[in-house]
């Protein structure tokens, strides 16, 4: 069968024979026992009500020895012998464009280059899944394979319920993942529905296909790194920047260091993405004893090098013992999944990579006892680091938020606030999202490098245009991003789809996209996706991170987020996404992300508009409600470009009268 033939038949009446456990690819871990004899019962009738009656008693034990040894379903038998990849797009079978679109974005997500666990349809996170089983991807690629522009796809964390009848201006899909009942929103809670088949965690961009692998994030790590240097008044060279974590998001914090031209010190616990990261040129150097990496900190600093190492290990280590041979750190974090602790987010230190997975297993309680006296060594040897000048920050990851869970020193004096503050809250925050910057980004579905080339031509030259007349509060954003897009090809940042993130404005985004639309229309470049990462101005609701910057009480609220995907589906969005969870965990943020086809038409001119304004706006006006002060300018601006807009602005009291 062609490829099209076999995306069209979705699951194939006649199954496909069982195939081997593949040891190369890196695995997600077992997950932990927590469905009863009936419950796992339940789970298995759940996931046989996708085949015919005649395959049951085959496929029953299979995936009854699948739920046993792995914790889940994922229907290994059904995964397609083809490659994994985003192809262009004229390969995909379908009647609509924008669904072809779609099935791009979706393979690019599972992509073996991108995806942190291919085999279990895991992007990145430790748990963030495009779908839960292989079933429901063949079934979704075959729906998008049949649909029509007046069709909509309704998914269901990850489940694809069906086509349903809608009009051409209306999403192709609409995805939402893990929205369960605020009182069931605890870590296990998921376990269980997930487990049973039911629920998924979408992360961000993964279960809303529209991840683009390690580069996602570079940008905002770069950003975050200069401006972290900026802030204690350093320059990157020759100075260092430690954290940890290599898989998925984390995975760009060794590429952004070298760009942001210091020595980076990423620790990482497993070998297999170790290696992937180097492989792809993330990482300059792996080093596996802490004797070792004192020694290349020490040379690299005396050379003033950009050079960013992968200790093959635990952190704690590395900050403890940088702590004893009293190698200044100039800047901290961490970026392991702490939002996934139970279950291979972050791994206990003084213990191996396997001897700790097969504990997460078979003695969940001692490994989660076992993890928190990590956070307490690893908070403690922070402290130390932080009294000799080191600026920590929390990455957005939960890091703070466990370690106070585990009972580390962490919390301010007022037993409220943490002592260490959110990135959002120090440097992002005020610096782009209350001004309207965020992750917007694209993808040239043609899959030509080429037309990679000519949009990021096409953004600079927007850009630069733009920064002739920017105000002055904006104008380091502006110079910041311009200088990234014209490195951006030089940096090889591309990996997977042929796709770009830059940091902009709602004027940059409609600008963009619209030159975009118009080179589209020449026949100069193919079709392009417009999309963004949920953590942006206005997408994502998450108290210790997108909104740790919000102090009227708000924080804790979901409002915007929700306002945010609802908004986008009637104003142009190709499909929208809303999920529980994300990089800082289950039940601890609101996040919605879109995407949106360019085709070149007037149509899409108009949608682009609509929709571009509102997405980022909506943001910048809660936050301006907040009193944030860059907020209340940025919507004053807008407001001053947009007669239709008017916004309520907040009346600020003095403090004097209290």
């Amino acid at each position: 069968m062609t490829f099209k033939e076999q995306i069209q038949q979705g699951i194939p009446s006649v199954l496909p024979s069982k195939k081997q456990y593949d040891l190369a690819i890196n695995h997600a871990p077992k997950r932990k026992e927590i469905l009863s004899a009936e419950e796992k019962k339940l789970a298995l009738k759940n996931a046989l009500r996708y085949f015919d009656a005649q395959h049951h008693a085959e496929l029953l034990p299979e995936f009854s020895e699948e739920l046993e040894t792995y914790g889940r379903i994922y229907m290994y038998r059904l995964r397609p012998d083809y490659k994994m990849y985003a192809r262009p797009i004229d390969e995909y079978p379908g009647k609509s464009v924008q669904a072809k679109a779609i099935m791009h974005m979706i393979q690019n997500n599972l992509d073996y280059a991108v995806a942190q666990h291919p085999h279990e349809l895991i992007t990145y996170g430790g748990n963030g899944a495009v779908f839960q089983n292989w079933a429901q991807y063949l079934l979704t690629m075959q729906y998008l394979s049949e649909m029509t522009d007046e069709q909509t796809l309704t998914m269901y964390s990850g489940h694809p319920m069906g086509l349903f009848p809608s009009h051409k201006e209306a999403p192709r899909v609409v995805v939402t993942n893990g929205m369960v009942i605020p009182n069931y929103s605890k870590p296990d809670d998921w376990e269980k529905m997930n487990a049973l088949g039911v629920s998924q965690y979408g992360q961000m961009t993964a279960g809303s296909y529209m991840y683009i692998g390690p580069q996602g994030i570079v940008h905002g790590t770069t950003i975050t790194v200069l401006n972290g240097f900026r802030k204690i008044k350093k320059n990157p060279e020759g100075n260092l920047f430690v954290t940890s974590g290599l898989g998925g998001m984390s995975g760009a914090q060794p590429k952004a260091g070298n760009i942001a031209g210091c020595i980076t010190v990423c620790a990482e616990v497993n070998p297999k993405i170790t290696k992937i990261r180097h492989e792809q040129g993330w990482i300059n150097e792996i080093v596996t004893s802490t004797e070792e990496l004192v020694e290349r900190v020490n040379s690299a600093k005396a050379n003033k090098e950009i050079v960013s190492i992968a200790y093959l290990g635990n952190v704690v280590d590395v900050w403890e013992t940088f702590d004893k041979e009293n190698i200044q750190i100039d800047l901290g974090s961490d970026q392991t999944s702490l939002h996934n602790p139970w279950a291979g987010g972050y791994y206990p230190v003084g213990i191996s990579f396997e001897e700790a997975n097969e504990m997460m297993a078979n003695n969940p309680d001692l490994f989660k006892e076992k993890v928190q006296e990590t956070l307490r060594r690893h908070a403690a040897a922070i402290n130390k680091h932080t009294a000799k000048g080191t600026y920590f920050f929390d990455y957005g990851n939960a890091f703070l938020l466990e370690a106070s869970r585990a009972g580390a020193d962490v919390m301010a004096e007022n037993n409220i606030d943490f002592k260490y503050p959110s990135y959002v809250q120090d440097i992002m925050g005020p610096m782009c999202f209350d001004y309207g910057f965020g992750p917007f980004r694209w993808v040239c579905t043609s899959g030509k490098p080429e037309d990679l080339q000519k949009t990021d031509a096409i953004a600079s030259q927007v850009l630069e245009e733009m920064a002739k007349t920017a105000p002055d509060e904006i104008q380091q954003q502006m110079q910041d991003n311009i200088k990234w897009i014209k490195g951006a090809q030089e940096n090889k940042l591309v990996v997977g789809s042929q796709a770009r993130i830059l940091y902009a404005d709602a004027e940059g985004r409609i600008k963009i996209a619209e030159a975009f639309n118009q080179a589209i229309a020449k026949g100069e470049i193919g079709t392009v996706v417009l999309g963004r990462d949920h953590h942006d101005v206005s997408g994502t609701d998450s108290p210790y991170r997108e909104t740790s910057n919000i102090y009227d009480g708000s924080r804790f609220t979901a409002d915007m987020a929700i306002q945010n995907v609802i908004g986008d589906s009637f104003r142009g969005a190709t499909w929208v996404s809303i999920h529980n969870g994300g990089g800082v965990g289950w039940g601890e943020v609101i996040n919605g992300g879109f995407g949106m086809v360019l085709d070149g038409s007037k149509e899409a001119s108009k949608r682009l508009a609509s929709m571009l304004f509102w997405d980022v706006n909506n943001g910048i006006s809660r936050r301006s409600w907040a009193r944030n002060e860059e907020a209340i300018f940025a919507i004053k601006r807008a407001m001053e470009v947009e007669p239709l807009l008017k916004v309520t602005l907040p009346n600020i009291v003095d403090e004097n009268l209290f």
